[in-house]
């Protein structure tokens, strides 16, 4: 959890000075990035359910993206899976297979603080590649600061978007 958590900082402090944090009061914020692939749809799709090959192990619990799968239906997991400990991330709400991915998803340390968290992966055609849309909204008490973390989380979802739009 502190590995996360100052990971979190980190992508927070190395992000870029465009933020993609809509909206951010204590109780609430809303992230949105986008993307253009080379990658076509179905492709891109095919990555996107397999985050082991392109999220980034400094913002895992292990330290090490092999770990972590998702099975994408409803009611699957994005977990993370390790000697000695796991980790549910995320919880599929809804799933349009080549389209759409939500999830409840309070990563990292917005668990412990009894957040709800919304994040909505998106992938659209676009020429002959396609455009990767993350939509994040969160919610908690006043108490929660989430204005305070925003940047932080838009720091680590930015990377994770040039991550998986990256073609390899």
């Amino acid at each position: 959890m502190k590995h996360l958590l100052g990971s979190l900082v980190l992508a927070a402090a190395g992000a870029s000075a465009h933020a993609d944090v809509i909206a951010a009061t204590p109780s609430h914020y809303t992230l949105r990035h986008e993307a253009v692939s080379p990658l076509a749809p179905g492709a891109m799709w095919n990555r996107l359910v397999h985050p082991e090959s392109w999220w980034s192990p400094a913002h895992s619990y292990s330290g090490d993206s092999a770990n972590l799968s998702l099975d994408p239906r409803a009611g699957g997991q994005w977990k993370e899976e390790w000697d000695g400990g796991s980790v549910a991330h995320g919880t599929v709400l809804y799933v349009k297979p080549g389209e759409q991915l939500r999830l409840a998803a309070p990563f990292g340390p917005l668990q412990s603080m009894a957040v709800d968290v919304v994040w909505t992966i998106t992938v659209l055609p676009e020429g002959t590649g396609c455009r990767v849309i993350f939509d994040e909204v969160a919610n908690g008490s006043d108490a929660s600061n989430l204005d305070k973390i925003a940047g932080a989380v838009d720091g680590v979802k930015a990377e994770a978007l040039r991550l998986l739009v990256t073609a390899e």
